[in-house]
């Protein structure tokens, strides 16, 4: 009978101490406080494909393509009165056409780090708070004018082969 009590302290006197160190560890890792942004608590939202035309001497060069990814709070982007997508949108066309020195055709000269950080922090700076967290990148092209008529070109004459072919017969055996 002794040893059964002395069993039952044990395993009582164990347990307390299990959960008296685990309140002391968790409580040096930081419990309560906001997650890092890489580390949960945040939305992960995709934008479509964003296409603004780059103007140099009254003409387009060409079209700037961008599909991104941006990390928010979700009680934050409740409290937006215009959709999410439209001010990330509105915010690249302002980068853009704010910074006419940025050279597409020259792979060398992009800043990528200071464009998802000039489009997280005008945003956030708009919105007056902590919107957006980080903005990622999906994909980004530059598509010059002349590429997209050889594309065009391209394909319109492979619309017309395709139409002047005559069908082959089908044997039915």
């Amino acid at each position: 009978m002794i040893k059964v009590i002395a069993i039952a302290v044990w395993i009582c006197a164990a347990t307390l101490g299990a959960v008296f160190y685990s309140f002391q560890a968790a409580g040096e890792q930081g419990v309560g406080e906001k997650p890092k942004p890489m580390l949960g608590g945040l939305d992960y939202v995709k934008t479509d494909i964003i296409s603004v035309p780059l103007i140099h001497d009254s003409k387009i060069d060409g079209y700037f393509l961008a599909k991104l990814v941006y990390t928010v709070e979700p009680e934050q982007i409740k409290k937006l009165s215009i959709p999410a997508e439209a001010l990330i949108t509105d915010q690249v066309y302002t980068y853009l056409y704010a910074n006419p020195q940025i050279d597409f055709t020259k792979k060398a000269t992009l800043d990528l780090d200071a464009f998802r950080a000039a489009i997280r922090d005008t945003i956030n700076t708009r919105v007056g708070a902590t919107l957006v967290h980080e903005v990622l990148i999906d994909q980004v092209n530059f598509l010059s004018k002349d590429e997209i008529r050889d594309n065009w070109l391209r394909r319109r004459q492979d619309a017309s082969t395709q139409a002047t072919e005559t069908p082959k017969p089908v044997s039915a055996h």
